[in-house]
């Protein structure tokens, strides 16, 4: 076993050259061990296949785990890939089964997605009416089953262009000294490049960009440009005039491989040095002057004309962002349809589930109560069957009913705050037991199906708090226009950074928030009470003092305490990398996000801060983090009376040395006390001595 998994970790880092053949395993695309559960379940998987991806000869291989109470000759799994029968078979004796199928072109639907389905039909007592309910019914999906895709470069020059080409991205380049306007651009390119890939993304310079990386995005003014990038852009834009670029050549790169060989019994890696044809994609993003860079810049927030240029350049003469709706348009009644639920036909017996997710952040504002209809269609029960319909949210039954002879359903709840998270799962379970004695006759006699346009989820009432915390995080700043502050001596860290926060802010079904982007330095006090601000500053930054509502004040030395142990967490004068944001109201009930980093990795601090706080958090209350870029950090909830907050500077001096020194001043005089004790007991002992004498 242990060869195995040593054999499937260095296949699926490495290729050879010769078969030009890439490894993704289902975790690398965001999936892990996927359960299967009942005696007929299913499980789909939807992959984007890139334009050089070449299918005849591409491979989908499985690697499942059955239950171990299965009767296996009696165990079925089917393979269905675009809607089409791949496979059928009975299950092995193996613990984990394998299974490998051949991709052709006829595989991929239009959209240049691949789906595999996977359904079960599984046995463990040989009596289907015994096995409706038996939790030993399952089947797990293993996350390092992979797609082997043979890479092509073909068609490379006539597949490959804008709309398509974000997929494929692995990294944005900046100018080494980039203006507000190449940090915008990076933020846009981050959010939009975040919305395609579950990978991460990163970020350059562009003196520090290595050269193994081929495939990116490349920002900047014309100006900025280099000679050697200058000419790789065919296309020269006029003032006035944005421009998206795409260059695409190929090359032959020497590279190193690295394949497994067996030698007495054992797997060993063996480079091997190879020449292979490699492709290089770069989308420039610029402007034949600042105007129309920013046309380019404001044309990168629109997802229409990113996915409808099916070209190689694109000019752009005027460009705008007209997406915004009122609330009660699209904000405070979302569909199910709308959050991307699709109408599944479900049909058996036992436990027939449809799962839906949605984030606080798709509504306008935080909800305080989520009312919950699911409109559905079953077919009616017969006198004797049993029927319920229950709904699940993050793992638990929040409700149930019986269903009836009318095969029509409208049910409704609400739930609180204290029962939906910042991202919730949400799931619509029918269960059906035909009447006793005609179990074997009535295995596909029920139906049901929900209405993903009638059903719906509406917001009652908002989540309105003296104190704002990160649970209200992105959404206290869907109203209103945001400002985003930096350091301009920070301003290059901050790039990945807010490429995040513009991702967050959009990341719901009305994306429509594009805020101004300013230096502190430009910033006047008036400023903060007119927008929504987030800042991103150095510790120094004398804007900080324009905070009088922040949870700490940075103007003074504080350290930070766990309430659990009393230890400190954090100080100031930390050298070690660190983020530290805060979340809080500001002068005129504004949102306002203030996020500083410390020591020398200042970039990865600010980039682990703005992921933290976006995080499934486990408090509703908690209004300062602190990150580090080994991705730690804890939680806090700051305010006037917080006993876990301490300013080290209000201390006078006495006091300071009685708090770092205490321990060695109270350990000093006990052992005056027990020496004083010797003393005066040895001139006791030697007082009797003379007396007996």
């Amino acid at each position: 076993m242990n060869k195995f998994f040593s054999l499937l970790a260095f296949v699926f880092l490495f290729s050879t050259a010769t078969q030009a053949q890439s490894i993704v395993t289902f975790k690398q695309l965001g999936h892990e061990d996927d359960m299967i559960y009942g005696m007929s379940g299913a499980n789909s998987f939807y992959f984007k296949i890139t334009p050089l991806t070449e299918m005849n000869g591409s491979k989908v291989v499985l690697y499942f785990e059955p239950s171990q109470a299965l009767i296996k000759e009696h165990s079925f799994i089917n393979v269905v890939i675009n809607n089409k029968p791949a496979y059928s078979g009975r299950m092995t004796r193996d613990s984990i089964q394998k299974l490998t199928l051949n991709l052709t072109r006829a595989d991929l639907s239009n959209d240049k997605f691949l789906k595999v389905q996977i359904k079960t039909l599984l046995t463990i007592t040989d009596d289907e009416c015994k096995d409706l309910d038996n939790p030993a019914m399952w089947l797990k999906v293993k996350n390092y089953s992979y797609l082997s895709l043979v890479r092509s470069s073909k068609s490379f020059f006539d597949n490959v262009n804008i709309s398509n080409c974000f997929d494929s991205k692995k990294a944005i380049v900046y100018p080494s000294n980039p203006t507000l306007s190449d940090l915008k651009a990076v933020a846009w390119a981050y959010s939009r490049l975040k919305k395609t890939q579950t990978r991460d993304i990163m970020v350059y310079e562009e003196s520090k960009l290595p050269d193994s990386v081929r495939n990116y995005i490349r920002v900047g003014n014309m100006g900025s440009l280099g000679n050697e990038a200058r000419d790789l852009v065919k296309i020269t834009p006029q003032n006035g005039q944005g421009l998206f670029y795409l260059h695409k050549s190929i090359s032959l790169v020497t590279d190193t491989t690295v394949r497994m060989v067996e030698v007495k019994g054992m797997l060993m890696p063996v480079k091997t040095a190879t020449q292979e044809n490699q492709v290089k994609e770069i989308l420039f993003v610029t402007g034949g002057d600042d105007p129309g860079y920013e046309k380019a810049i404001t044309a990168l927030g629109n997802m229409n004309v990113l996915n409808s240029t099916y070209g190689d350049y694109l000019l752009i003469q005027t460009a705008q962002n007209t997406f915004s709706k009122t609330l009660d348009e699209n904000r405070s009644k979302l569909s199910l349809k709308q959050i991307g639920g699709i109408s599944d036909f479900l049909s058996g017996i036992g436990s027939l589930k449809s799962a839906y997710t949605f984030k606080n952040s798709d509504f306008s504002f935080t909800p305080k109560e989520v009312e919950i209809r699911f409109v559905a269609n079953y077919s009616a029960l017969n006198p004797g069957d049993r029927g319920f319909f229950n709904i699940y949210l993050n793992g638990l039954l929040i409700s149930s009913e019986k269903l009836d002879g009318t095969g029509k359903l409208n049910s409704a709840i609400t739930i609180n705050r204290y029962q939906h998270h910042k991202y919730n799962t949400l799931e619509a379970e029918f269960r059906f037991y035909p009447t006793s004695g005609h179990c074997k006759d009535s295995f596909t006699n029920f139906f049901a199906e929900v209405d993903v346009d009638k059903s719906y989820l509406e917001s009652k009432n908002p989540f309105v708090t003296t104190d704002l915390s990160f649970y209200q995080y992105p959404e206290a700043f869907n109203t209103g226009t945001t400002r985003i502050i930096v350091t301009k001596d920070y301003a290059k860290y901050a790039a990945g950074a807010m490429g995040e926060i513009i991702y967050e802010l959009n990341n719901n079904i009305n994306a429509n928030n594009f805020p101004e982007f300013v230096y502190s330095e430009s910033v006047q006090p008036a400023d903060l009470k007119k927008f929504n601000t987030i800042a991103l500053l150095s510790k120094d930054d004398k804007l900080l003092n324009e905070f009088p509502d922040a949870p700490i004040k940075f103007d003074r030395d504080f350290r930070l305490y766990n309430t659990d142990n009393n230890k400190p967490v954090y100080s100031l004068s930390d050298t070690v990398s660190n983020g530290l944001a805060q979340i809080f109201y500001g002068r005129s009930n504004n949102a306002t996000l203030v996020i500083t980093a410390t020591g020398t990795h200042i970039a990865e601090a600010f980039l682990a801060s703005t992921k933290s706080i976006t995080e499934q958090l486990s408090t509703l209350s908690s209004n300062v983090c602190i990150s580090d870029v080994n991705s730690n950090k804890y939680l806090f909830n700051i305010n006037k009376s917080s006993e876990n907050l301490e300013y080290i500077d209000t201390k006078s001096g006495l006091t300071r040395f009685w708090d770092s020194y205490n321990l060695y001043i109270l350990l000093g005089i006990l052992i005056l006390i027990l020496l004083s004790f010797l003393y005066v007991r040895s001139k006791v002992q030697k007082s009797q001595e003379l007396f007996n004498d």
